[in-house]
């Protein structure tokens, strides 16, 4: 104000003063604008260093709250160093100021001609360590899917990114994206934010009464009969527990007997075990997931997984019911959305082969953009379980036997010292699925799979009383499920157990006589049997003789050598083997086992694993552990691996 005031005495002054000599007055009035101007450029000069010396206290940031609130909040900003090592001066801002201009008129031409301009050009105006980052993000989400595909494995190979870095990826990248992500293997787990937060309980209720109420929300009519007697009996067990809980006092009512088979567990979990199986039973209906997620069903069940972090049954439980409605493909971007990916992805990586096989699974039904098969429940991919680099040549398809399992059938034979090494975590001396650590090792080309099913010795210990499955439906049920897995596209070697070998055997006389199924015989190239009961089994004859006392289930009723459907299965089976020249391997134990504490018995005899074609070699061990080797180097897995090896070379080659 006050450069003002004399700016206008000074231009008054010239303008009322008496006029001087001529001589003098283009001197003077030359003195007088000079100091005015003067003035002027001066007291601006000053005003204007007072206003960006401000500017820039005003701008200057703790970078130690910055890194604090980014950490909070997952919002980042490009910083700026403070440095003066790293100042690069006006020249390298004025150089940045011309790319920014250079590429609005790029940008500009480029919607003018309808063609996109290079990337180097389309981060510029971004800090150099930011480049990468971007230019990712961007080939991601390309058009063209093998850019896609090699921008998540450039993203997974990528460890020397600060933390936030991992954060702007996590939160600008697609589904597609971080699905890919959790398939690789070397993927950084700061690629994945945390799961939203979930909602609280209603008041007064409890996560037991939420999870029986999303059950009960369920269809109830024109149901299999397997899944009303799972949901009836969850639901009645449930409220038993919820009015014993809350009356202050626990009972065995009801139905009973679970509750006394369990009654070291803790009532709550042993309840939502009940209402999880009905939920697994459920979600293999379409329809029924699309009810489960529209009532909160990916929620509640997260927020189950979180509370049972040390109950494995429970979180494998949630999982197969997330990985069946992962199926639905309309259900990914709610899956996402939840935060299951995230889970998923740790769980993954997992030491626990059961946990890592689960949500295994569940990705590969969540990965459309490099997965055509679906993995039905019960269908699990040993190897790989993640995005494979190098291309999967041939399929090898392991099916246990009775009241075996997907994993624990072929775990490396127990002994105190294995027992030991397994303590050590040295998978080359032991582990619990040798499939997938020594095969998968020694075969890198191979897709292993394995299958699972319920079976049960007698009908009292069968899940579900109304199931009595003969060998033919498993057979046809399992043939479907491993057709949507994509098994038949690739040549393949079937490796089974026991009752096992018997389903394998239907499943390929089915596919034979069904032209869709063509293919499943076309590439089956060899067998393997482990002690398969081809004749029948003793099991089979003493169950029968005790009938009243153990009422064998009918998968045990047909193992016995009279059996005519057993007899009709070797028959035509040794026939059609015969006709598609079948490269055939059989083991069988000498020793007796132990059923029980108080019952010894040589399971399947030499004579009845005799298929009648292919090796026939005894093996010093009993039923149970026919299929399970001792070690790496003993002769059972050897001679698998040799069979394996021989009977594909010409399709591992090519």
């Amino acid at each position: 104000m006050s450069l003002a005031a004399y700016c206008v005495i000074c231009c008054r002054r010239i303008g009322t003063s008496t006029p001087p000599p001529k001589s003098d007055t283009h001197w003077r009035d030359i003195r007088n604008i000079i100091k005015f101007t003067g003035s002027l450029i001066l007291g601006s000069s000053l005003f204007l260093t007072y206003e960006v010396l401000a500017l820039k206290k005003s701008l200057t940031l703790d970078t130690q709250v910055v890194e604090r609130e980014k950490m909070k909040s997952y919002i980042y900003v490009n910083t700026v160093s403070f440095d003066k090592r790293e100042n690069h001066g006006v020249a390298f801002q004025a150089r940045k100021e011309l790319h920014k201009a250079v590429r609005k008129i790029l940008a500009a031409s480029a919607k003018i001609l309808q063609s996109s301009f290079a990337d180097p050009f389309s981060t510029v105006d971004v800090e150099d360590h930011e480049c990468a980052v971007w230019l990712l993000l961007r080939k991601s989400k390309s058009a063209d899917k093998a850019a896609r595909l090699e921008a998540v494995r450039e993203m997974s190979q990528t460890h020397h990114w600060h933390d936030y870095q991992y954060r702007i990826i996590a939160q600008a990248c697609d589904p597609r994206t971080l699905i890919g992500l959790a398939r690789s293997k070397e993927s950084d787990l700061r690629f994945f934010l945390p799961p939203p937060p979930l909602p609280s309980l209603k008041e007064d209720s409890s996560i037991e009464e939420e999870l029986r109420q999303l059950l009960v929300s369920l269809p109830q009519t024109e149901l299999d009969e397997c899944i009303q007697y799972f949901t009836s009996l969850a639901l009645s067990e449930s409220s038993q527990s919820l009015a014993a809980q809350k009356g202050g006092l626990w009972c065995f009512g009801g139905n009973g007997l679970p509750y006394a088979e369990s009654f070291g567990e803790v009532p709550s979990a042993t309840m939502e075990t009940f209402c999880l199986e009905a939920l697994i039973k459920h979600s293999e209906i379409s329809t029924h997931c699309d009810k489960i997620e529209a009532n909160g069903g990916l929620q509640l069940l997260q927020k189950l997984y979180q509370l049972h972090k040390d109950y494995p049954k429970v979180q494998r439980n949630i999982m197969r019911i997330i990985g069946n409605m992962a199926l639905n493909e309309h259900l990914h971007s709610s899956i996402v959305r939840s935060g299951w990916v995230s889970i998923m992805a740790e769980a993954v990586k997992s030491h626990h082969i059961m946990e890592a096989s689960h949500a295994a699974r569940t990705l590969a039904n969540l990965d459309r953009e490099t997965v055509q098969e679906k993995y039905q429940d019960g269908v699990y991919v040993l190897h790989p379980q993640y995005r494979a680099s190098q291309p999967i040549k041939a399929d090898v398809l392991f099916i246990h036997g009775l009241m075996g399992a997907a994993f624990k059938t072929w775990r490396q034979q127990d002994s105190e010292q294995m027992l030991t090494e397994k303590a050590l975590g040295d998978e080359d001396r032991y582990t619990t699925c040798w499939p997938k650590t020594w095969l998968a090792s020694d075969c890198p080309a191979l897709r292993i799979i394995s299958v699972e099913y319920d079976t049960s010795l007698s009908d009292w210990r069968a899940r579900c009383p109304m199931e009595r499955k003969s060998i033919a439906f498993r057979s046809n049920e399992l043939l479907m499920k491993l057709r949507a897995a994509g098994v038949g596209d690739r040549p393949m070697i079937w490796i089974s157990h026991s009752m096992g070998g018997l389903l394998v055997k239907k499943m390929l006389l089915e596919a034979s006589k069904k032209p869709e199924m063509s293919t499943v015989i076309n590439n089956t190239r060899g067998i393997i049997f482990y002690s398969v009961p081809h004749h029948g089994s003793h099991l089979a004859e003493y169950s029968v003789n005790i009938r009243y006392l153990l009422f064998p289930s009918l998968e045990v009723k047909e193992l016995s050598k009279d059996s005519p459907a057993l007899k009709t299965l070797q028959d035509d089976f040794l026939e059609f083997a015969k006709d598609k020249n079948f490269q055939v391997l059989n083991f069988v134990e000498t020793l007796p086992t132990y059923i029980g504490s108080m019952i010894k018995l040589h399971v399947v005899p030499v004579e009845s694993a005799d298929l009648g074609i292919g090796d026939l070699i005894p093996v010093d061990v009993n039923h149970l552990n026919i299929c399970k080797p001792k070690k790496k180097d003993a002769f059972l897995y050897q001679r698998t691996l040799q069979f394996i090896r021989e009977t594909l070379a010409k399709d591992l080659e090519n």
